[in-house]
This record gives C-alpha cells, sequence and structure tokens, in this order.
C-alpha cells in the first residue's frame, strides 16, 4: 500500500496548486491513500494572518478542514483522503493549538519545530556569527523541544526532525548525540512516528530528513516510522517512496505506519 502524508496547497502560502490538484496526483502516481497537511494557522497570535506567505489565516482553518472533508467523500473508492495538520509546536503557545484541535475529526497531526530561540531553523544565517559552543547549543535546543514535542500528547506524527540541515548540511557534523538519543527515546516511549520527508532534496543538503544514522537509532528505539513528501507542488506528492521503503528495509524496519481516526495502521515493508 503506497501512502503520502505531508503534503500542501495554496492556502499556506508558499506552495502550488488546490487540495484537489495534490489528491488527482496522488492517483496519478498509484497512491493508495493521501493525507493533506497544511501548515497550521499561528492560533495564539492576534492577527488573523500574520505571515500570509508561512501559513494559513485563523480564518481559513475551518474552511480548510470542511473542504477536506467533502474531497474525502468525493474521491471515495478512488484514493482514501485523511485529514492531518502540519502543526507548528511552541511549547509556550501548547495550549492554544490544543485547544483549536478539539472536536476537529482529524486522522492524524504532524508536529513540526519550525523554529528555535526565535529564528526559523530555515534561515541560512542563523549560523554565520555563531561560534562551535553556539553551534552545539543551537543544535541541543531543537532537540529539546522536538523531545518536549514528543511529550506534549498532541501529534501522532513529528515532522523532518533533522530539518535544521536544509540550508546548512554541516548541521549533520555539530555533536549532540545525547540530545538525539533522548529525544529518539522519548519518541519511542510515546508511541509516536517521525517521516521520512523527501523534501530535504530540494534544499541544499540534498538528501531526506532524517539521515540513515538517525533512522538506525530511531530503530534501536523502536520508533514508528511513516512516508510524506512534504510536497508544495502536486507533482511532488509521493516523491522517492519506493526508494524510501527500500533503504528502511535495509536499515531493518518491517513495516512503517499511515493514521486513519488518529490511529496507526501498520503497512508491511
Amino acid at each position: 500500500m503506497k501512502f503520502d502524508l505531508h503534503t500542501h496547497h495554496f492556502r499556506c502560502g508558499h506552495a502550488d496548486g488546490s487540495i484537489e490538484d495534490y489528491i488527482e496526483a496522488g492517483i496519478k502516481h498509484g497512491l493508495q491513500v493521501i493525507g493533506i497537511s497544511d501548515h497550521s494557522p499561528y492560533f495564539y497570535h492576534d492577527e488573523d494572518h500574520p505571515s500570509p506567505g508561512i501559513a494559513m489565516a485563523r480564518s481559513e482553518f475551518a474552511n480548510y478542514v470542511q473542504e477536506v472533508l467533502r474531497l474525502k467523500e468525493k474521491f471515495a473508492g478512488r484514493i482514501e483522503v485523511l485529514l492531518g495538520m502540519e502543526s507548528d509546536y511552541f511549547p509556550q503557545y501548547a495550549e492554544a493549538y490544543r485547544e483549536a484541535y478539539k472536536g476537529v475529526p482529524f486522522d492524524y497531526l504532524i508536529g513540526s519545530v519550525h523554529q528555535v530561540s526565535g529564528v526559523s531553523i530555515f534561515n541560512r544565517n542563523r549560523w554565520t556569527k555563531l561560534d562551535e559552543a553556539a553551534h552545539i547549543l543551537e543544535k541541543k535546543s531543537y532537540y529539546e523541544l522536538i523531545e518536549q514535542s514528543a511529550r506534549a500528547g498532541m501529534f501522532d506524527i513529528l515532522g523532518h526532525i533533522d530539518a535544521m540541515k536544509g540550508y546548512y548540511p554541516a548541521f549533520s557534523d555539530i555533536p549532540a548525540h545525547e540530545h538525539i538519543d533522548n529525544a529518539l527515546r522519548t519518541i519511542g516511549e510515546c508511541g509516536v512516528a517521525i517521516e521520512i520527508n523527501t523534501s530535504g532534496s530540494t534544499k541544499d543538503v540534498g538528501g531526506w530528513y532524517p539521515s540513515d544514522d538517525l533512522l538506525e537509532r530511531a530503530l534501536h528505539y523502536n520508533v514508528k516510522v511513516t512516508f510524506g513528501s512534504d510536497a508544495h507542488v502536486p507533482s511532488r506528492v509521493g516523491d522517492e517512496w519506493e526508494l524510501v521503503a527500500k533503504r528502511l528495509k535495509e536499515i531493518g524496519f518491517t513495516e512503517w505506519v499511515f493514521y486513519r481516526k488518529r490511529q496507526p495502521v501498520a503497512v508491511p515493508l
């Protein structure tokens, strides 16, 4: 069974195409299951749409949910459409997000850390004025936030858990093994999955999130895995799915999961 749980669309302000375009692309690429998981609004913010190029407006959230549910019915029998969301994780605002999600019939939520020390993880300039000790501190802070997100009890999946390397490949060489292992151990204990996210191929790093090294350690800590292309254009839906499945088997995984009604569905590799 072929699935992709991480797709975006025009509401987030930095993706092309409608939700239906991504569903049609999923059918074209042989998916049986597709998850729609656009970026969450900034629920804590006073403004309705404080960052138009980053996330959807709060006033669009209900429209987003209704559209996915409508398309779930429209495409029934052709492809299973799942209602998801890629949710920012800010520990100081977790309750605002938790409140916003109450009663929404999500199939799953992806929790992603997109900011560390108030700066985007994709900001390549964040590293330029930092010495070695500060590099290590930033990486430790990143994995402490990921560990907290696993403990939050809000998420089924954690998104792109080494995405800080996207525009700074040297990130992978910054020593922080203890904090990475603590995060992976916690993720495994909390029963949360991590995604293999193939969008790193569109960034400077040119590879998947997370690295093979992290996946090997994730297997050691009994962490569940899933797949997400993180497609921001319909043509990337399901991108490199077969290659990821092959690599996971080589590492030693025997299954991966998708989520339906907040419950994991195991798929043999």
